[in-house]
């Protein structure tokens, strides 16, 4: 029996995950991750790395994240507390929506999740105070292979629901796309 349901979205690869819960007096069980029911969505590999963030202020913006070849990866974002707008921008060079950007709502109320396959950047912006996100990874991360995007570059023109309140100085400060952003290449 399936636990997941996944659901393609406008961008090839990207899926929302919808878990079903199994719920009682006591609470409530839900499976977060399940090798066999994401293999065909693409997920071939092991998790090798999971993350855990705690996002405090309300309209916080964290991202455009991806890692370059050989350390692209995959991942899986679920929201575990509060509400997030969790953005993920195709930075697939051979791909029909090079440089186009989905959001979705993922909540600790909706249980969904966020499937993103590699050559993809990803943040999001939170919608409440003190939101927690559980990522896992596909590779480890590795610092060298790291790059980012801009949350406010006028290429990409993401609509941010919120007024941005906090960003990282680091975020804050990522190249602007030019005509010689090539995105990301796979041999």
């Amino acid at each position: 029996m399936n636990r997941l349901t996944v659901t393609d979205l406008p961008l090839s690869g990207l899926k929302l995950i919808k878990r079903q819960q199994f719920a009682d007096a006591r609470g409530f069980l839900s499976r977060l991750f399940c090798s066999d029911e994401l293999a065909a969505s693409g997920w071939q590999k092991p998790i090798s790395q999971i993350n855990h963030s705690l996002t405090s202020q309300c309209g916080t913006i964290r991202g455009l994240h991806y890692q370059n070849p050989p350390h692209t990866e995959m991942k899986l974002v679920t929201c575990i507390r509060g509400k997030v707008w969790d953005v993920a921008v195709d930075l697939r060079s051979n791909s029909k929506s090079f440089l186009k950007w989905h959001a979705e709502i993922l909540s600790a109320e909706n249980g969904y999740a966020m499937l993103i396959p590699e050559g993809f950047a990803h943040g999001f912006q939170s919608l409440d105070n003190d939101v927690e996100l559980i990522y896992l990874h596909s590779e480890i991360y590795a610092p060298k292979s790291e790059s980012a995007l801009r949350f406010d570059d006028q290429v990409l023109n993401i609509k941010w629901p919120l007024t941005v309140t906090d960003i990282s100085e680091r975020d804050q400060t990522h190249s602007l796309i030019t005509s010689k952003f090539n995105g990301i290449q796979f041999k």
